[in-house]
């Protein structure tokens, strides 16, 4: 069974993450004008993995600071409710749709490929610190 202090935690991880991610997306997106990809929402999915990475990095060494209480805050609730697959999609779905493919492949590639590098790199942070 799920504690509601677990529910808590997600959820206000989950909150601070969405508001986080609606500020930095539309402030990224208002100053990087126009763009070929939609970089705010590329940005905020590249430091969701690399805060992922890092909160999971350390959390897999047993560290106090990193118990199941901060996962759920952090990995689960703040880097779920930042980053957006679903947000994503729709923009990679538009830009193809608007005939530009090359930005499409672009976008998709430079989200997933980077995405990837940015984990790693939050869990070579990790593995750092401590």
């Amino acid at each position: 069974m799920v504690s509601f202090r677990a529910l808590l935690l997600v959820m206000a991880g989950g909150a601070m993450g969405s508001v986080a991610r609606w500020l930095l997306a539309r402030a990224l997106d208002r100053w990087v004008t126009p763009a070929h990809v939609p970089l705010g929402i590329l940005t905020v999915n590249l430091l969701g993995c690399l805060l992922i990475g890092i909160v999971l990095g350390v959390s897999g060494r047993g560290q106090p600071v990193a118990g199941e209480n901060a996962r759920l805050l952090l990995a689960t609730g703040l880097c779920g409710g930042f980053t957006t697959f679903s947000t994503f999609s729709h923009q990679a779905l538009a830009l193809l749709q608007q005939g530009r493919l090359g930005a499409t492949i672009l976008y998709i590639v430079l989200s997933v490929g980077l995405g990837m590098a940015a984990t790693a790199a939050g869990l070579t942070i990790a593995r750092l610190m401590g």
